[in-house]
């Protein structure tokens, strides 16, 4: 005689709401990393970066900015 290995899972009893389950998902949401302006030129940067603006760190000149071209 075969012996038949059966598994029993948990079943809900009721269908889980669609609040209660953004609720709980609520704390996976993407956040906006903070960001400071830089002190020599004003653009909005990512802290304890150089500026890509300027080229400036601690208000020291780190590298030379890249020249725009129009």
């Amino acid at each position: 005689m075969m012996k038949l290995n059966i598994q029993m899972f948990a079943v809900p009893f009721r269908k889980v709401s669609k609040t209660r389950k953004r609720l709980r998902r609520s704390h996976n949401a993407m956040e906006i990393p903070g960001m400071t302006k830089c002190p020599t030129c004003g653009e909005m940067i990512k802290p304890h970066r150089v500026c890509k603006n300027c080229g400036n760190y601690k208000k020291k000149q780190i590298i030379e900015p890249k020249e725009k071209t129009v």
